[in-house]
């Protein structure tokens, strides 16, 4: 696929623009209809809605509220000067098109919108249709018109979910600032402009046709306003990454020898599949949410996995389209004029990153200690992790509705923001009962309605906040001891108590949900890497991060620390929902991170057997695009700070927090510090379960010659072109037979390895040259770089007759014939420049 993708990159440009404006266009004719949807079966709260919907139905629009309060020298609010100020905006207000009714507090029935100080007082604007339907002009107009009749003393604010619509940022800007940050990365990291768009063109192809679809399939499922937001925000991050690690495979193909074509085809057969499996893990992961069994979640794994199929779609489909437009320019011009000047570079890996590697094989003990306290210390905060909800008061204090929420806590006391509602069914006498109430520690004000339907409602205000611990308390005091003590059947709802139960389900139900996503992650990670330590280790350090980065969530936005930086308003508690949708975020993306990882390591410890070397070579390889990757994602979930939603504010920063710790300390530190620790158990699975396992290759092999690889010399091409220390084994037509060499030792028959020395004429060793086995029925089964120092190692699978073929830049591929016994093989190759090579 990846071969046709790129020779008919035009067709497949065509169909994905295609797409792109054929759902642009649906999605902009047929319009949004998300809704949240709450279901919490079995709950006092969700059959005290039940009761108030059958007994009282709602208005189909949304109400917003307008609040005033007079200091000063200006008098009380019932002042002949503010009431004549108030009553003409309120009137006029009332008059707009699609305001629905304003319910002011000057007339007697509504004297309980006054405070009791006279100073503050508030109007009930209901709109015609719901908040997200509502004109933002229309919401303009009404918070100028009544913000007209300030003046000195007097103050107007406005709150409620409409107006909060106006103060939200333009669409998209955390997006742009997130794909802004990410380009400036990938352009350090790559040097190209033109490699540098490849990433973001991928990832926006992705998230925008993700977006556009998650629109459409709002009109025939429940999803939540809070998906589009979540989608992009993962979307955008692995979108970016998985054409990064394509690319980066690409770069590297192209600058130690490779055709673009056949470098594109390489790259995509390893590391595109490295993220076909990656985003399967991550959809699986999101998956994990409907554990959960609330309906509220559904939509968001539908939103975020579309997403996320469709990012994997566009970089292996319509990323090789766009490398083959670009062919060699993905290099920048220097590098292309070094390859064309000096050659391939070498593949042994150097560097800061080959440096960082040593140093941790030489310190794991320390690099462990220090990088599981530096983790502890960041955990610390999660013991006072308290779920919840956010609402206004945790809005910006510049913002109307913060100021209204704030005027209205002041006027009427801090749980006039979050009534309860005491349900009674059956027409039962209540007037004992609200005597309870009022008496009850904690209250402020209660008072029951009139009865409707046999259905009576007791309004009752809290003494303290909606998010406070005391509220909690008293919905708990209210069900278990005030109304069983009563005698009655009742039933303690609204929108506090619904999500204090929201927060409790979550909590509940979360144990079975982290259990799912790690124990499938384990099971994938063992069939993987054949190993049982390495997903147990896996398992253990994504429980890690996960605390460390709930206790960042904790610190910034529970406690309060950095909010005023980040101008994300005031500290509450943290969104019930979002450690359901964090942990399935992490969990995936620490999957990737480990695979991309691990298969490094795992691939040295097959041809070798030597764990030292493997976790080093491994880490030296893979933890500079791991790192650069993981920058991209920080600056992405960072930007969302800029989303003006609560909600996204908060995933963004304990997403970001979650990948920093997780690639720069967890996977560059600790895995491969406890890696050096545990020795040769690493890779240790029991003979019995090893049988039982399927087999499963992250970045399966390539054949040993394919279409358009040459199966001997090319005079038209000229040596340098059919060769090099990453093209894949070709057959030269003159291949020496050569005898067989005598193992080196006997053996009764197994798994065991070629290895030996490359040497020039001159005696010199040969570094960067390709050996490759293959069975005598053309299948390869293992493909090594030579090192430094010319020695390789090939691990064969049992005794028998193979081929061992050499390649090298400027000398002819040359394949010979050999024999292994029971026991290692020495093979030392001697290659000439007319490619004659000699055994030793």
């Amino acid at each position: 696929m990846a071969r046709w993708c790129y020779r008919h990159r035009l067709v497949v440009l065509v169909l994905w623009v295609g797409a792109l404006f054929g759902l642009g266009a649906a999605g902009t004719s047929v319009g949004t209809d998300y809704s949240n949807v709450f279901s919490l079966p079995d709950t006092d709260s969700k059959q005290a809605y039940d009761l108030m919907t059958k007994a009282f139905p709602r208005s189909s629009g949304d109400t917003d509220t307008v609040v005033w309060r007079s200091s000063g020298d200006v008098g009380p609010v019932t002042d002949t000067a503010v009431q004549s100020r108030i009553e003409p905006v309120l009137k006029e207000i009332a008059g707009m098109r699609g305001v629905g009714e304003v319910v002011g507090p000057y007339d007697a029935k509504n004297a309980a919108q006054i405070s009791r100080d006279g100073r503050t007082a508030f109007a009930q604007i209901t709109f015609t249709d719901q908040a997200n339907e509502v004109p933002k002009d229309l919401v303009r107009k009404v918070v100028d018109t009544a913000q007209g009749a300030e003046r000195d003393g007097l103050q107007v604010e406005l709150g409620g979910q409409a107006i909060t619509r106006i103060q939200e940022p333009p669409t998209g800007v955390s997006e742009v600032v997130g794909i802004a940050a990410a380009a400036v990365v990938l352009f350090l990291a790559f040097g190209s402009l033109f490699a540098m768009l490849l990433p973001i063109v991928v990832a926006i192809t992705g998230v925008g046709s993700g977006m556009m679809a998650t629109m459409l399939l709002s009109h025939v499922t429940n999803v939540p306003e809070v998906a589009p937001l979540l989608g992009s925000l993962i979307g955008l991050g692995v979108g970016i990454d998985y054409a990064l690690f394509i690319v980066t495979r690409h770069r590297r193909g192209i600058q130690r020898g490779l055709e673009p074509e056949e470098s594109a085809v390489r790259a995509l057969n390893t590391s595109g599949r490295a993220v076909l499996f990656a985003g399967g893990t991550v959809c699986i992961a999101l998956a994990g949410m409907l554990v959960m069994n609330l309906r509220f979640l559904d939509g968001v794994v539908i939103a975020t996995s579309l997403t996320v199929v469709l990012s994997v779609l566009a970089a292996v489909t319509l990323l090789p389209a766009l490398l083959g437009l670009l062919g060699p320019r993905v290099l920048s011009r220097k590098q292309r004029r070094k390859l064309a000047g000096a050659g391939p570079d070498p593949a042994e890996a150097s560097g800061p990153a080959a440096r960082w590697s040593a140093y941790v094989q030489e310190r794991p003990r320390s690099i462990a200690a220090m990088a599981l306290v530096v983790m502890a210390v960041l955990a610390l905060p999660v013991l006072s992790l308290r779920l919840g909800a956010t609402d206004q008061g945790n809005n910006q204090e510049s913002t109307t509705t913060r100021q209204a929420y704030d005027l209205l806590a002041e006027g009427f006391g801090p749980g006039f923001n979050g009534p309860l509602q005491v349900v009674v069914p059956g027409g039962a006498d209540t007037t004992e009962l609200v005597r309870t109430i009022r008496a009850t520690d904690d209250v402020a004000q209660a008072a029951a309605a009139p009865p409707a339907g046999g259905i009576t409602v007791i309004q009752v205000v809290p003494k303290t906040s909606p998010q406070s611990v005391g509220t909690d308390r008293l919905i708990d005091r209210l069900r278990d001891d005030v109304i069983p003590e009563a005698g009655v059947e009742a039933h303690v709802g609204g929108v506090t108590a619904v999500f204090k139960d929201f927060a409790s389900v979550t909590g509940d139900r979360l144990p079975y949900f982290v259990g799912a996503i790690i124990g499938l992650g384990f099971l994938l990670l063992l069939i993987a890497f054949r190993s049982l330590v390495v997903p147990l280790t896996a398992a253990l350090m994504n429980l890690i991060a996960a605390a460390a980065s709930f206790g960042v969530l904790v610190a910034v936005f529970q406690w309060g620390w950095g909010t005023e930086f980040l101008g994300i308003g005031k500290e509450g508690p943290i969104t019930a929902f979002l450690p359901v949708i964090m942990l399935s975020l992490l969990f995936g993306l620490s999957m990737d991170y480990q695979v991309f990882l691990v298969s490094r390591m795992h691939e040295e410890w097959v041809h070798t057997g030597d764990n030292a070397r493997a976790v080093r070579v491994g880490l030296a390889e893979t933890s500079r695009v791991i790192n650069c990757a993981a920058l991209i994602m920080i600056c992405v979930f960072s930007a969302f700070v800029l989303s003006g939603d609560m909600e996204g504010a908060m995933a963004g920063i304990g997403l970001a927090a979650a990948v920093a710790l997780d690639a720069f300390i967890l996977r560059t530190a600790l895995v491969p510090a406890a890696m050096h620790l545990l020795g040769r158990s690493n890779w240790w699975l029991p003979g019995w379960l090893e049988g039982r396992l399927p087999h499963l290759a992250v970045e399966p092999a390539a054949s040993p010659t394919g279409p358009n690889e040459s199966t001997g010399p090319d005079e038209s091409t000229g040596p340098d072109k059919n060769t090099g220390p990453d093209k894949n084994t070709g057959f030269d037509k003159n291949t020496e037979h050569l005898k067989a060499a005598e193992p080196e030792t006997s053996g009764t028959g197994g798994a065991t390895v070629i290895h030996g020395c490359l040497r020039t004429a001159d005696g010199d060793p040969l570094a960067g040259a390709s050996v490759t086995l293959v069975s005598r029925g053309g299948r390869q089964l293992d493909r090594v770089t030579s090192i430094a120092d010319g020695s390789y190692i090939v691990s064969v699978p049992a005794p028998g007759a193979y081929i061992l073929a050499v390649t090298a830049r400027g000398l002819a591929s040359r394949a010979h014939h050999v024999t292994v016994g029971g026991g290692p093989l020495v093979y030392d190759v001697e290659l000439t420049d007319d490619g004659a090579g000699l055994v030793k």
